[in-house]
């Protein structure tokens, strides 16, 4: 039982995938926070032309 706890514990296979996992997560957050700034300046910029030519 013991040495079945050491080879879990010594066992790296998952941790690829994990930090895959995490690395995905990061990148996700960062194109949602892109994607929430250019469309809020995008939305200024085409209200002010609405606003412009009416």
């Amino acid at each position: 039982m013991t040495a079945a706890i050491i080879k879990f514990v010594r066992c790296r296979s998952g941790a690829s995938a994990v930090e895959y996992a995490l690395l995905a997560m990061a990148m996700a957050v960062a194109i949602v926070a892109a994607a929430k700034l250019v469309g809020t300046a995008l939305n200024v910029i085409l209200s002010n032309i609405a606003n412009n030519t009416t």
